[in-house]
């Protein structure tokens, strides 16, 4: 017979209740912060009601009629058929026996991985801060790049879809090759497992041999490094003290070659382009 299961004590009524309580709460203040925050923006009071409204109504009309185009209508359908191929596609593999090992790498990945994100943040912040600039700063050569890479792109496509259809006329001989390759490394598996299993043991070993003399080697060269800091210290000044006395010869030298260039680029296009059509001159002359 089954067993009935246990029915929860009051202790756990009581934490269930709580915690139901305290998320309801979470969730009633998150909506009034919603709410207020709409409120506040589309306020008529302040004259940023309406205008939130104007162009948000012009945003959807632009974006009902550039989605209505047949364009938009068939990337919206090709989107959707791959996004559905990869959920068939990967289905599979939530319920694979395989999954499990990857959710427990995952799951221990994320765990020793939050303390390092933690570190991290700040260089990442500022990291992602000059990089915006840069962006921005950069920012004239980026149509020059998009129109490099729709050109790569555009060459590429030619290609890609010759070994489409060269790979979908061999699928049988693919099927052969993949039949082939499981056949005679399916042997070899159990085989690689010792030796990995093997090569783990010693290289475990080596690892734990080693860190001591490594500990020591890391202490002795950050002593050095700390007795040596004066003298790293003169050496980078040095260096951008020669930086600085050369920028000018460079930012001269480079002004020079910029001018020569230009100059050439003209002659070299007064060179090429058509002779502009001679014009035809009349004299005329009084009659005697």
């Amino acid at each position: 017979m089954a067993t009935i299961p246990s029915l929860p004590s009051r202790d756990e009524m009581l934490r269930m209740a709580r915690s139901t309580t305290d998320i309801t709460g979470q969730l009633l203040d998150t909506a009034g912060n919603i709410t207020r925050i709409a409120i506040n923006t589309f306020d008529p009071r302040d004259g940023s009601g309406a205008e939130a409204l104007r162009v948000l109504r012009e945003t959807t009309a632009e974006l009902a009629e550039a989605s209505a185009s047949p364009q938009a209508q068939e990337a919206f359908y090709r989107i959707v058929d791959t996004l559905t191929r990869l959920g068939a596609s990967g289905a599979p593999l939530a319920v694979h026996p395989v999954s499990e090992p990857a959710q427990a790498l995952l799951a221990a990945l994320s765990d020793s991985l939050l303390p390092v994100l933690d570190a991290v943040e700040p260089a990442v912040e500022e990291f992602a801060t000059a990089l915006g600039d840069f962006v921005e700063a950069t920012s004239p050569l980026l149509p020059a790049a998009a129109g490099l890479a729709a050109g790569v792109l555009l060459a590429l496509t030619p290609l890609i879809r010759a070994a489409t259809d060269v790979l979908d006329e061999s699928t049988p001989e693919l099927r052969r090759v993949a039949d082939a390759l499981t056949s005679a490394l399916a042997p070899l598996m159990p085989l690689q497992v010792a030796l990995a299993e093997r090569a783990a043991a010693a290289g475990a070993g080596v690892v734990r041999a080693a860190l001591p003399p490594l500990a020591d080697l890391t202490e002795a060269a950050a002593a050095t490094t700390k007795a040596a800091r004066p003298v790293l210290i003169a050496g980078e000044e040095l260096v951008v003290s020669a930086l600085e006395s050369v920028q000018p010869l460079m930012l001269a030298t480079a002004s020079r070659a910029g001018r020569v260039a230009r100059a050439a680029a003209i002659r070299v296009t007064a060179a090429v382009s058509p002779a502009a059509d001679r014009g035809v001159v009349v004299a005329v002359s009084a009659a005697g």
